[in-house]
């Protein structure tokens, strides 16, 4: 929270948790107990009771109110530090000489009870983001030493091997060993679709099973799972501030001690001209009346609410600098591996020739690929089915292919242009116009096939980008790819600015070229997309459940695999939540520009302008939590039906 307000300290329940009701926050406590003080004050004076306990009463009432702000304004003082707590602290002070000591109990029972609004508020939104840790359940069942015990999720050991039935939640992260099931991680991706997941599937705590039985291994413990990473990266990095913040924090610093000279110049000069004592009077009410609290609170309150609710729904915003960068975003870059694209590549084509059958073809090519670790093997031998005798010998060649032998025969693989595509050329570029990559296979220096190698389209690509499009944005995309594969695949999902064969340095280097224009987005894997992430005004990377890199580099994350996420959540909601911000800023500022004059003029005396600024801190927190509140996006998510789905 800003010093400029001199607002509540974060305070926690007494289970060391934020506070999860009105009375528990102890700023509310005292504002009660001082309004019980102040009202039985105006009561006795009101039915005409002795004056000394009136007074008694307004002063324990200041006392009690005064409590909640005085300590930390001195303790600010002592460093230097001069806030909003100063202003009030001052004129509390000079109302009490004044001898107005029940209006400046009424300013301290309603500062303090701003103060613990804006507590509460805060802790409210607070309690949604950890609220996630409530996902993972009170115990976990293991198998340790032939037996199965039930243990609490903190006793989790790396290597445990956790037993999870039907309908139970994850207690960690893992991978399954055996079994096959349906999960619903709804809860931590947002992804509305129950994942199919198999033995050798990663898994993560909260997601609940579905029918089948799971035998995990366990790879972290409860307090390194990847909700507890979450929670703890998003609670740290809630201490950065947008430029709303920034320019709230810029007005009240200055303004703060302006106040101060501006009052105590009206009091000299109003007192050499006039009664000292009216004078002095107003230059105290315009020192209350200027005081910039509810503009130092509006932003901070905004931001916390707004990443709050933003983590409920699969969007990891890592602060106000990020928040204020999804609203204000007006070309997004993307990336085609792993965000345009499902990262799964295929087997889309076979071509033949000299006699060779297309199971020979991929046998023959999935032979050299048994132990590569290239993302195209896994697609050749997927598309074998395990039928298919591995080569020996099998050697790489930087930047060209695989060699290797089998049964005699010398065989390899690779790009054209390493091995001459002879009479497939014309299937080659059949391929490649299809977006898809080619490979040649030899068998004995005879040329036997290709295969074309595909990175389908993620379903919802095309809807999103049109999405984009439509909302104003402009839409680039970055890739590393050859430029035919990569026009190709842009021409499927409508984006007409692409940029191919970039080296990550490349991508990082243009991004900072597109900045030049307008705010931009980078929109990637965040791995070989990590510098482009860091140069962009917003990095947003996708499937943080899984990528440390993604979570560490970008400033936004979409900790599901869909796409749609990107528009209907992350955008649509940093564009709400900053109009939110400048609503807080605007108002705050008219509020200061309207009450200094009538304060100045004796219109407004002590209490009115105290009941009115305090007034609107509480309206400005209201309005600020409103971020914090789900809300149907602008463009609601299209289905994904076999018509939207881009064929081959």
């Amino acid at each position: 929270m800003s010093e400029a307000c001199g607002c509540g300290s974060g305070e926690r329940g007494e289970d060391g948790h934020p506070p999860e009701q009105l009375w528990e926050v102890s700023e509310l406590r005292a504002a009660a107990l001082a309004g019980v003080a102040l009202l039985a004050g105006y009561l006795v004076g009101w039915v005409g009771g002795p004056r000394p306990v009136e007074m008694g009463l307004y002063a324990l009432a200041l006392a009690i109110g005064a409590s909640t702000f005085v300590p930390s304004t001195l303790r600010r003082l002592a460093k230097g530090q001069i806030g909003v707590g100063t202003l009030m602290t001052i004129a509390a002070v000079g109302a009490v000489i004044l001898g107005e000591v029940g209006e400046a109990a009424m300013l301290a029972f309603l500062f303090s009870i701003s103060e613990g609004l804006e507590e509460y508020s805060l802790a409210r939104t607070r309690r949604g983001l950890r609220a996630l840790l409530s996902l993972v359940p009170d115990q976990a069942t293991v198998r340790r030493d032939g037996t199965e015990i039930t243990i609490a999720p903190a006793e989790l050991r790396v290597g445990d091997r956790m037993l999870v039935k039907p309908g139970e939640r994850l207690a960690t992260d893992g991978v399954i060993a055996s079994g096959r099931t349906a999960l619903d991680v709804s809860a931590i991706t947002g992804e509305s679709v129950p994942v199919e997941v198999g033995p050798g599937s990663e898994v993560f705590a909260g997601s609940i099973n579905g029918t089948g039985a799971l035998e995990v291994e366990v790879t972290s413990t409860a307090a390194d799972n990847s909700l507890a990473r979450i929670v703890a990266i998003v609670e740290a990095e809630q201490s950065r501030k947008g430029a709303s913040q920034r320019l709230a924090d810029r007005v009240a610093k200055p303004l703060v001690p302006a106040i101060m000279i501006a009052a105590a110049t009206i009091a000299v000069i109003g007192s050499v001209v006039g009664d000292p004592r009216v004078w002095i009077e107003r230059s105290l009410v315009v020192l209350v009346a200027a005081s910039p609290c509810a503009l130092a609170i509006s932003v901070p309150v905004t931001v916390v609410a707004a990443i709050g609710a933003a983590s409920k729904f699969g969007v990891l915003i890592k602060g106000g600098a990020a928040l204020e960068a999804l609203g204000t975003v007006r070309t997004i870059a993307l990336d085609k591996t792993g965000t345009l694209t499902a990262n799964r590549p295929t087997v889309i084509a076979v071509a033949t020739t000299n006699g060779a059958t297309r199971e020979q073809v991929l046998a023959t090519a999935a032979a050299l690929e048994a132990r590569s670790e290239h993302p195209l093997a896994a697609a050749i031998l997927a598309a074998t089915d395990g039928r298919f005798q591995p080569a020996e010998d099998v050697e790489a060649v930087t930047g060209a292919g695989l060699t290797g032998h089998r049964d005699g025969h010398r065989l390899r693989l690779g790009r054209p242009g390493w091995i001459a595509p002879g009479p497939l050329a014309e299937p080659v570029a059949a391929m490649q116009a299809a977006g898809a990559t080619s490979v040649l296979v030899e068998n004995d220096d005879q040329l036997i096939g290709a295969i074309g190698v595909r990175d389908e389209l993620r379903p919802e690509a095309a809807h999103v980008v049109n999405a984009l499009r439509r909302n104003g944005y402009q839409v680039a995309m970055l890739t590393g790819d050859n430029t035919a594969t990569a026009h190709t695949l842009a021409e499927q999902v409508g984006i007409e600015v692409v940029h191919a064969d970039l080296r990550p340095e490349d991508k990082a280097t243009l991004i900072a070229q597109l900045r030049q224009r307008c705010s931009t987005a980078m929109v990637g894997d965040g791995v070989n997309d990590a510098p482009a992430l860091a140069t962009a005004d917003l990095g947003i990377a996708m499937g943080a459940m899984g990528t440390d890199v993604a979570i560490e580099t970008a400033d936004v994350a979409l900790m599901g695999e869909d796409l749609r996420h990107l528009i209907t959540h992350a955008l649509d909601h940093g564009r709400r939540a900053r109009r939110i911000m400048l609503q807080n800023v605007g108002l705050s500022l008219g509020l200061i520009s309207v009450l200094i004059p009538l304060a100045l003029t004796g219109i407004l005396g002590l209490a009115a302008v105290v009941a009115v600024h305090e007034l609107a801190e509480i309206v400005v927190i209201a309005n600020g939590v409103r971020a914090g509140r789900s809300r149907t996006p602008m463009t609601a998510p299209a289905p994904v039906t076999a018509s939207t789905r881009t064929s081959p």
